[in-house]
């Protein structure tokens, strides 16, 4: 499963080296929530509410 999520994220063997698998998974992760479409998204108001 961990090769298969590295082929889609496009790293190579050599990338490996420089990456641990919490990172690759983070990667993945990311790239995923990257197409989720929010329907709310925070602005400064909100920030300075918080």
């Amino acid at each position: 499963m961990f090769l298969l999520r590295c082929v889609q994220l496009g790293i190579s063997l050599a990338d490996l080296d420089l990456l641990t698998i919490g990172m690759v998974n983070d990667m993945y992760t990311e790239q995923m929530n990257d197409e989720v479409k929010y329907p709310l998204k925070a602005n400064q108001r909100d920030f300075d509410q918080f």
